[in-house]
């Protein structure tokens, strides 16, 4: 294993990007927790060598996140209410979402990385009266508040997810492209690594530009 890098706490960590993360993490050389809602995933973790944290986010307060996520280094989003249940999905997504940058913050867990996904701006266009537009709002309320904080923040924007084998390689700024969730958990890592994607929002889908030097040429990708 590489030198010791730091402890990140992996909030969702038996999602199906996370699984992929959590031990790219560990080869990497960082300390893992996974925070997760069912005592049955904890042993998984351990096979993982990660140590596995037994937490309802969407019902957790500040206070138990924050004692989740103490005397950690990084903090990476990777929950989701997976959708078909409005109510559900601004309670994870955007309200709980926030309660974790909250709690980030009171611990000092300084650098924080959001999954997010690629039309996450604005003008995302997404109707009022679509399915997907409850995720849409809430994921941009998250992400617009993960802005405001004094957190050294990165928004990840992964287009449209499969299950295809990691590609290492991905194309900045897509319209909507693919991107396999294993090359969204190897970006996660890159971002970590990487100081240059602090502050930035990074849309992006498989491609043909290794990870790093992608991430590297793409600074002029700004926090707006």
């Amino acid at each position: 294993m590489s030198t010791h890098l730091g402890r990140v706490a992996v909030i969702g960590a038996h999602g199906k990007v996370a699984r992929l993360l959590v031990p790219l993490l560990r080869e990497e050389g960082y300390d893992v927790s996974g925070l997760v809602r069912s005592e049955s995933h904890l042993a998984e973790l351990a096979d993982e060598g990660a140590d596995g944290v037994l937490l309802d986010i969407e019902h957790a307060s500040v206070e138990e996140i924050a004692e989740a996520v103490v005397d950690h280094t990084a903090v990476v989003w990777s929950a989701g209410a997976g959708g078909g249940n409005p109510g559900r999905t601004y309670a994870v997504d955007r309200d709980a979402a926030i309660r974790s940058m909250v709690a980030a913050e009171h611990v000092g867990a300084s650098r924080y990385v959001m999954v997010s996904w690629a039309g996450s701006t604005a003008d995302h266009g997404i109707p009022e009266d679509h399915g997907f537009f409850p995720y849409a709002d809430a994921k941009l309320a998250a992400d617009d508040h993960l802005r405001g904080t004094g957190l050294d923040w990165t928004i990840l924007g992964p287009g449209t997810l499969t299950d295809s084998p990691a590609t290492g390689a991905i194309d900045l700024d897509p319209p909507y492209g693919e991107v396999s969730r294993g090359t969204v958990a190897q970006v996660v890592v890159a971002a970590l690594r990487e100081p240059e994607t602090q502050g930035r929002f990074i849309p992006f889908a498989d491609g043909s530009t290794p990870i790093a030097d992608a991430l590297l040429g793409g600074s002029r990708l700004s926090g707006s």
